[in-house]
């Protein structure tokens, strides 16, 4: 994963008035913590960053009154209505660190006639570098059948990343796919339209 580098300013206001008000100008406030260092509360300019943090864990490469600050994404905060943006967590990493994160799990390919899948992790633990971090992990179901499971220890890893997930955990489920018979559709509908007309 590539760094995004962002312009961020330091900000010695606080509260929900201020932050109102940094919205407005097209600002996000934001606070940096970790490596036992006082947290740096900055504003990051809203359009560039909200296009930045689309991807899980995003890496930012922050210049600050010139200095330049490498660091992760841990949380966001959004309005539940609006969906945008009020607040970013980050948390300051150096070159070749090891993190632990939460990678999301994507499935991909098709599975053998008469199979279906159920997913039953969407996000799998790693110890990964900071710098290097995976943006998902896949999983190919490709010609697979009923009855088989993958599990987090038949993950393809990225080079230089941990597992910290339970290796047993199940991944992916693929059963056989149940067919509804037209009689028992037609029932359900003619069910359906009884209730409805009553």
């Amino acid at each position: 994963m590539s760094e995004q580098k962002l312009a961020a300013e330091v900000r010695n206001e606080f509260g929900k008035g201020f932050a109102r008000r940094a919205r407005m100008a097209g600002q996000i406030p934001a606070v940096i913590y970790g490596h036992g260092a006082e947290p740096i509360h900055i504003t990051l300019p809203a359009k560039a960053t909200t296009l930045a943090v689309r991807v899980a864990n995003a890496l930012l490469s922050l210049d600050i009154n010139g200095e330049d600050h490498l660091a992760l994404v841990k949380d966001i905060q959004r309005d539940p209505i609006k969906q945008i943006i009020e607040h970013i967590d980050l948390l300051t990493v150096r070159k070749g660190e090891k993190v632990t994160v939460d990678i999301p799990v994507h499935v991909v390919g098709e599975l053998a006639p008469g199979s279906v899948y159920n997913q039953e992790l969407t996000l799998i633990s790693l110890e990964a570098e900071a710098t290097h971090l995976p943006t998902a992990i896949e999983v190919d179901i490709e010609g697979r059948s009923a009855g088989q499971h993958i599990h987090a220890s038949d993950l393809v890893l990225p080079k230089g990343s941990i597992l910290l997930a339970d290796a047993e955990a199940l991944v992916v489920h693929i059963s056989e796919a149940t067919e509804v018979s037209e009689e028992e559709a037609s029932a359900d509908t003619t069910a359906g339209s009884s209730v409805a007309a009553e």
